[in-house]
């Protein structure tokens, strides 16, 4: 993967502004620590760092092509995993090649087919083309939202890039936060509204957009959602087709020209990845390499919950003799743990999922260490129906997002200005509802088969999106390339039109999944409870956060206090909540460690609060 980023200006000449495109290149080197280059025209700079995975010499970047008397040129963050078939397809009509990178297919299919190549790439990416005729500048972003892209309009001006750290690069834009912004942080973080960058006048590409910017302005445009449609596939049909996308996505994501790695955690989506993987690098006379998290003293402090019923270490041990890989566990301390949240903050540009970002992390620091890219097993909850929440009759008949119930508490660590200035219920209730109606169902199905399609459009839209962003962010901070099979368009189109009964196939989550991949996994693999991604039940990980949290709003002049009251912090420091805050993982610990990220991203980015 890669870090890109650029400034477009009309009204100025951007030669003056070089030290500041050499500072947003700066700041995104973790994303491409391999090469870098930077393209100046008139009115246009586009900015790159590369971590080269396929055509190492050649697919450098930015990169130029002509076609006629027309140049264009591409910055380019991402893969595209049906490379090969799209250049043949691009040779057949006259397009030549000199590299083998996915780099240049892209380039030449936006030359030869225009924003119409959006819909022929299979990918994850978020690239922008600047055509150096008509000086416009066209961006897009893959339609599941893997990779990001954020930017913001500067009077005649855009910047744009994949991090915000970058965009704050630019002296026209100033690390300011507003009550919108503010309402993102402390009642929807981590998660956050789509298209909105958090700080004021910085917004986000949304999944499946793209945008043409030039002198008229910036018009966007949606190329993709997930559309309704008659679905009259047998049930024996429906299995067979499951097993061949995610076979057919998973082994696409094998392609690289550098060492590639597995997450294993033994639940059933990265032992599906991980089994398939090994039995394709096998074919080459491969071993696949598996890595997994654990953490100091997790066997003693392991506490079984609804949402987390076991812990993985036998699974994995299964799995490892299953398919033969060479596996490593990767264990971290609870004060580790601690002393990364700030690396995390740092990383995402946000406060984020707090111990679930940090350790993930330093988990990827440490793959990093054997592997450049590896595969994981996200978003096979969303797309699949896998969480609690789709299973649970009253939290997902609840008007509100089900993975956040917990907006009156929320509340109530508002400081009495804020809490008189922001409605927070009509603020929840405002995106819920704008989400809702987005959902594209046809005809008058019943009552439960409506609801999982909300339900469907909702996770993906809202908190895969949060977990997508954690793993780019937490991934690329070390240079680590993370792909996620399962996070395939075609499998999600596949998934939203499938009946629900299908899908809790033998009355369990995923269960038309299990049932596609019975021969590959052992059995006690295959119908194992889901449980989520691992985290610390050591008590002194709440010790540690509460004391630092207890330190920072020890000095009243702490910009924490301007958003929170400390008798909430105090009260929420001695307490232990069961309920989670955010998703499964986010629980007492957790709020507190969140608060501590929110206390040190006000004072590292100097956040001004407009």
């Amino acid at each position: 993967m890669c870090g890109i980023a650029g400034i477009i200006n009309y009204g100025e000449r951007l030669d003056s502004r070089h030290s500041v495109l050499e500072c947003m290149l700066e700041s995104l080197k973790r994303r491409g620590p391999d090469q870098s280059g930077i393209f100046e025209r008139e009115h246009a700079a586009l900015v790159h760092t590369r971590l080269a995975v396929i055509d190492i010499e050649n697919g450098r970047q930015p990169m130029t092509a002509r076609d006629g008397g027309r140049e264009f040129t591409i910055v380019y963050n991402g893969e595209l995993y049906n490379t090969d078939e799209l250049r043949c397809r691009l040779r057949s009509e006259g397009m030549e090649f000199a590299t083998r990178s996915d780099t240049e297919v892209i380039l030449k299919a936006y030359i030869k087919w225009g924003e119409g190549c959006l819909q022929e790439f299979n990918g994850i990416y978020a690239f922008a083309i600047w055509n150096s005729n008509d000086e416009t500048l066209f961006l897009a972003r893959d339609r599941m939202g893997v990779k990001p892209l954020f930017f913001s309009k500067l009077g005649s001006g855009l910047v744009f890039g994949s991090e915000l750290k970058a965009i704050l690069k630019h002296p026209g834009i100033p690390p300011r936060v507003d009550l919108n912004g503010i309402s993102e942080i402390l009642l929807l973080g981590p998660g956050r509204t789509p298209g909105c960058g958090v700080f004021k006048n910085i917004e986000e590409l949304e999944p499946g957009q793209y945008a043409v910017f030039s002198r008229e302005g910036m018009a966007i445009k949606t190329y993709w959602i997930l559309c309704d449609r008659e679905n009259n596939d047998t049930f024996e049909q429906t299995v067979e087709r499951v097993r061949w996308l995610v076979t057919d996505s998973i082994e696409r994501q094998t392609v690289s020209d550098v060492p590639i790695a597995a997450f294993l955690s033994g639940g059933l989506d990265s032992s599906i990845i991980s089994a398939i993987v090994a039995g394709h690098l096998s074919k080459r006379g491969e071993r696949l390499y598996t890595f997994s998290v654990d953490y100091k003293d997790n066997d003693i402090y392991f506490q079984s919950s609804r949402f987390q019923p076991n812990s993985d270490n036998t699974y994995i041990q299964k799995m490892a003799e299953h398919i033969g890989c060479r596996h490593t566990t990767v264990t971290l301390s609870a004060e580790e743990v601690a002393n990364a949240l700030y690396d995390a903050v740092i990383a995402k540009d946000l406060p984020g999922m707090a111990d679930v970002d940090s350790s993930l992390l330093l988990f990827c620091r440490s793959v990093k260490e054997h592997a450049t890219v590896a595969l994981s097993g996200e978003c096979a909850d969303e797309i699949f129906g896998g969480y609690p929440w789709y299973r649970d009759n009253e939290t997902r008949s609840v008007n509100g997002f089900p993975w956040s119930q917990s907006t009156d508490y929320r509340t109530s660590f508002l400081n009495d200005e804020l809490a008189a200035s922001i409605n927070a219920k009509e603020f929840i209730q405002k995106r819920y509802q704008d989400s809702i109606e987005a959902v594209n169902i046809i005809g008058n199905p019943p009552p439960l088969e409506h609801r999982m399609k909300e339900m469907m459009v909702l996770n993906i839209r809202w908190f895969m999106q949060t977990l997508l962003d954690r793993k780019d962010r937490m991934s690329m901070y070390s240079g680590l390339e993370v792909r996620v099979p399962f996070c395939d368009h075609r499998i999600a189109e596949a998934l939203y039109i499938m009946p629900w009964d299908y899908k809790d196939y033998e009355g369990r989550e995923k269960g038309i999944l299990r049932k596609a991949v019975e021969d590959l996994l052992p059995e006690d693999v295959l119908w194992r409870k889901k449980s989520p991604y691992p985290k610390t039940f050591h008590p002194n990980y709440k010790k540690i956060v509460g004391e630092r949290l207890q330190d920072a709003i020890s000095d009243p002049n702490a910009p924490l206090l301007r958003l929170v009251k400390k008798s909430a912090l105090e009260e929420l420091i001695q307490s232990n909540r069961p309920d989670p805050f955010y998703g499964q993982l986010m629980t007492t610990p957790q709020t507190i460690a969140y608060f501590l990220q929110i206390h040190y991203w006000l004072n590292e980015y100097k956040v001004e609060i407009a």
